[in-house]
């Protein structure tokens, strides 16, 4: 096992790594920029390093920065949470070369997995139902608008590379596709350097289900079943809850065996995701991977009783997967909201500053995920993303009624924030009878 770990990240998910190394008997090294140095997972962090700025690009994503803080700190491995460098194969192989544990996968797998032309031909292989679109790349646009026509309007580009929504866009039809194009190119190469795209047919209506799964090195691989994110905003998760409510017993398990074939077949070991769409009549597709722990993690924790976390640790430090699929049991319903320093009535703007007002629900079934405190500033700098708030109860209704009331007992003045949207979302008639798809909040949610 490890005896030091570097977290290369900020906010929550350091402060969840940091608790789950103390755990397991690990030294937590936590980093941090100039805007974090108050931050409360340094305070409890064993040790904390500096790695500059407050800008994302001189701190978080300075590889260099990273990576000598590790060998200064003399840790065993770095824990790239999720976001920033959680999926850059360039940073995983540079720690492995600087005899550094990279806590997730291989570099080969991440680059397999993480680019989603080549894993949409991984999944064809593992016989994973996929959406018709392109076989790989498109080269031009006129190539685009002939595989449209082909498959059929409405269609989505999206980037090879990437995530979080960015480099997606619709099209009904060849004029929309001529403008979706040339808009889709230029943020993927902005935001990922990657302008490659590839073409699928647009599902109508969908639900946006994930499952989640766990491999160790030697080829031991499980899924702690699904979770259920159709409730987001612009591609952006708002609310996770598991299981998922509209499937059936049969469909869930073709599911979740769908997504270990795909690990399987992808020599991939530690955390992944595996994303699908499913349609009105219940045919679910194929649409990526995560290949890292996800947000919207501590859903599966609740309803398992597994600490995912670990798992990664444990995994990384070459420990088996020592627990079998029928061990794993899944119970009653988990809910989260993402609490984000947006304010609703200004279409989600960002709303950074001084928390003077802080208190967190609680009570059977609760459980809070920040970094925050009293006194806290959120920074204008990074994701506004500020704490995750979850419920566990035994039945869907419980746990609605349950994430309602500890919303309402929520306090993080005076800036404004996403707990609104949520109590509203939750409120909906639409929500409460399980009629919802991932455009629910564009055509639905008015503040």
């Amino acid at each position: 096992m490890f005896s030091r770990i570097l977290i290369a990240n900020r906010g929550e998910i350091a402060l969840r790594v940091i608790r789950a190394c103390h755990e397991l008997g690990i030294e937590a090294v936590a980093v941090y920029s100039e805007a974090d140095r108050e931050a409360s997972y340094v305070k409890l962090a064993d040790d904390a390093i500096c790695i500059g700025p407050a800008a994302g690009a001189k701190s978080y994503l300075n590889i260099p920065a990273i990576v000598s803080a590790a060998e200064v700190a003399d840790v065993d491995a770095i824990h790239p949470g999720y976001g920033f460098l959680a999926e850059n194969a360039h940073f995983a192989e540079i720690c492995n070369e600087c005899g550094i544990t990279f806590i997730g996968p291989s570099p080969a797998a991440m680059r397999k997995l993480g680019d989603k032309v080549a894993a949409k031909q991984l999944a064809q292989e593992a016989r994973v139902p996929l959406v018709p679109g392109s076989d790989g790349p498109i080269a031009n646009e006129a190539e685009a608008i002939k595989i449209a026509n082909k498959i059929g309007y409405p269609v989505i580009i999206k980037a090879a590379a990437g995530g979080g929504g960015r480099g997606m866009r619709v099209a009904h039809n060849d004029i929309s596709l001529h403008k979706a194009f040339a808009a889709a190119r230029a943020e993927a190469e902005a935001a990922f350097k990657n302008g490659t795209l590839y073409v699928e047919k647009y599902v109508l209506e969908p639900r946006h289900v994930e499952v989640q799964v766990m491999a160790d090195k030697s080829g031991n691989a499980v899924h702690f079943y699904e979770r259920d994110c159709t409730i987001q905003r612009r591609h952006q998760k708002l609310i996770e809850e598991s299981p998922c409510p509209v499937l059936d017993e049969r469909t869930r398990e073709e599911l979740c065996k769908s997504a270990l074939r795909l690990i399987k077949h992808a020599d991939y070991y530690n955390a992944a995701t595996v994303e699908f769409l499913l349609d009105k009549d219940k045919n679910y597709y194929f649409i990526e991977v995560n290949t890292r722990i996800q947000v919207e993690h501590p859903v599966t924790e609740m309803v398992t009783g597994q600490d995912l976390i670990k798992w990664q640790i444990k995994i990384a430090a070459g420990l088996p997967l020592d627990l079998r699929q029928r061990d794993i049991k899944h119970t009653g319903v988990a809910m989260e909201c993402r609490i984000n320093a947006e304010d609703p009535d200004r279409n989600f703007a960002p709303c950074p500053g001084k928390i003077t007002k802080f208190f967190t629900p609680g009570g059977p079934g609760v459980r809070v995920d920040t970094y925050l405190s009293q006194d806290a500033v959120i920074s204008p700098y990074y994701d506004s993303m500020v704490s995750k708030l979850i419920v566990h109860q035994p039945t869907r209704e419980e746990a609605i009624a349950t994430m309602k009331r500890a919303l309402r007992e929520f306090k993080i003045e005076p800036i404004k924030t996403t707990i609104p949207a949520c109590l509203k979302i939750l409120s909906h008639n639409l929500y409460v009878k399980n009629q919802v798809d991932t455009s629910f909040i564009e055509r639905h949610l008015t503040m």
